[in-house]
């Protein structure tokens, strides 16, 4: 896929059906993963402290071998960090001019101090999902809490996230 390429994303819940669809522009791919920028275009919302406003700026990366995305968001105004969005999803499914995702409702939130907010735990936990998935599920949201996780999203933007030294 061509940078700057307009690309579609595809939103499902845990049993396939199509939640939200939206649009964005590819900004790198390689093998297993694509990164892509589209700008929030939802009413206006506050996730555990962390507003979501119209217009704010997400940096999405999504991969085919890997069960969650990470939605880096940046104020709408000043280009500010605010944090992450962590989804835990099965892998993504890229083709040529979209990507979709099975969202599994478990999510994380990480502020740039570090600290790690769990979401949606009940829901997870009320879902009609194969043993093996959840297994697979629980396995990336315990990847995302690591601190080599920490680090590497550390290193994709140029800031230091709440590591010890």
């Amino acid at each position: 896929m061509k940078k700057n390429k307009s690309i579609t994303v595809i939103k499902q819940n845990s049993d396939g059906k199509e939640m939200w669809r939206y649009d964005g522009r590819i900004l790198k791919q390689d093998e297993d993963c694509i990164v892509l920028e589209a700008y929030f275009d939802r009413q206006d919302m506050i996730i555990h402290g962390m507003p979501l406003r119209r217009g704010d700026r997400f940096i999405e990366t999504y991969f085919n071998n890997r069960w969650y995305n990470i939605f880096e968001i940046y104020d709408g105004k000043d280009d500010s960090l605010r944090g992450w969005y962590i989804n835990i999803s099965c892998p993504a499914f890229i083709q040529k001019n979209s990507i979709s995702y099975k969202d599994l409702a478990l999510d994380v939130l990480i502020f740039p101090d570090g600290k790690q907010v769990i979401l949606d735990e009940d829901e997870f936990e009320a879902l009609d999902i194969l043993p093996e998935i959840r297994e697979k599920a629980l396995a990336g949201l315990a990847e995302i809490q690591t601190d080599r996780f920490l680090e590497e999203i550390s290193k994709r933007c140029n800031y230091s996230v709440g590591l010890s030294d």
